[in-house]
């Protein structure tokens, strides 16, 4: 009996955390739309919220910001301030947010599989609600494009324009006949170009006026988005191989998927690099150089080990030096503009 009487001389022990822990982790995820979430939620607003994953509209407002620096013609004052800011939501929460909606709306039988605790598969939200959000951020989108381009005087409605276009690749994207995404190299080039190329065409639009060598550049950078897409398709391995989706690691399998995906990240900065070369930009495209090589040494680390383990470790990793080596190109071109 004396053994179970407790020392007085020993200090109290503290409460195990990791299991609160481990939940506040698994709600935040939920609530940013990123793997490893848990199902449970009950406020209908978060649960919207996460069907827009707003996880993935960092990059789409940094391209409005690479846009508006490369179109050389930004001023920071008051009103180009909240310019972009508009553009940067217009681009962000409402189309990267329809989006994110409508491709939940049409994967809801892969979630099934693959990510069970979505909204719509977990039973969250009905399809009816989820229809009306999409309706609901897409007429938000072009009417505030809309006003956009009125706002700065637009003769053509340019941003109105790249709006719908937006649209138009995310509904063929994810829906049939054609559903892009069943197509990893089709797929993956929309999704990369409509996260890269149209926002920074919307930024550029915006401030300065569009051309064909900044088409062809963002084209271009978007080969290197084609392979940041790839990384997102080795969570879903599973689900694509039962639903006969031709993704790349269904396609060539896990480890050859893995060369793809960084080669193509690696191959076409550097091919930007010899752009910013070639319009006299040679420190930019140093610095360039030099925001590759993290990332590559990230890839060694972390993704071509174990790109199923390690995909978000390596995503948090490298991907800002990425976009970060987007805005050097931006600012590269700016100074070409006005030089």
């Amino acid at each position: 009996m004396s053994d179970s009487v407790p020392d007085p001389n020993t200090p109290p022990q503290p409460m195990p955390t990791a299991p609160a822990d481990a939940d506040k982790g698994a709600k935040a995820r939920q609530l940013l739309g990123m793997k490893g979430a848990q199902p449970g939620e009950t406020s209908i607003w978060k649960i919207r919220l996460q069907l827009m994953k707003p996880v993935t509209w960092i990059p789409l407002i940094w391209g409005v910001v690479c846009g508006a620096a490369a179109s050389g013609h930004y001023i920071w004052n008051f009103e180009n301030f909240f310019q972009a800011l508009t553009c940067m939501f217009l681009s962000g929460p409402l189309m990267a947010g329809y989006t994110q909606t409508l491709n939940d709306f049409y994967d809801r039988d892969i979630d099934a599989i693959n990510e069970p605790y979505r909204p719509i598969p977990s039973g969250a939200i009905t399809v009816p609600q989820v229809t009306a959000q999409i309706l609901v951020l897409l007429c938000g989108g072009i009417a505030l494009a809309y006003g956009l381009d009125i706002w700065v005087g637009h003769e053509v409605p340019t941003v109105t324009a790249l709006t719908l276009m937006g649209a138009f690749i995310a509904y063929i994207y994810s829906a049939p006949p054609l559903k892009l995404k069943q197509n990893g190299w089709v797929g993956n080039y929309a999704l990369g170009s409509s996260y890269i190329a149209l926002p920074w065409w919307a930024g550029q639009a915006l401030f300065g006026h569009l051309n064909f060598t900044i088409v062809i550049v963002t084209l271009v950078y978007s080969m290197a988005g084609l392979g940041i897409a790839v990384v997102n398709d080795f969570k879903s391995v599973e689900g694509d191989s039962q639903l006969g989706l031709q993704s790349l690691p269904v396609m060539f399998g896990i480890n050859k998927a893995a060369w793809v995906c960084v080669l193509m990240i690696d191959t076409f900065q550097l091919a930007i690099a010899l752009y910013l070369v070639s319009i006299h930009q040679n420190f930019y495209a140093v610095l360039l150089v030099l925001l590759v090589i993290p990332q590559i040494t990230f890839q060694d680390m972390y993704f071509l080990r174990d790109p199923l383990k390690n995909d978000v470790k390596y995503q948090a990793s490298a991907q800002p030096f990425l976009v970060l080596g987007m805005l050097v190109t931006a600012l590269a071109i700016g100074h070409q503009v006005i030089s």
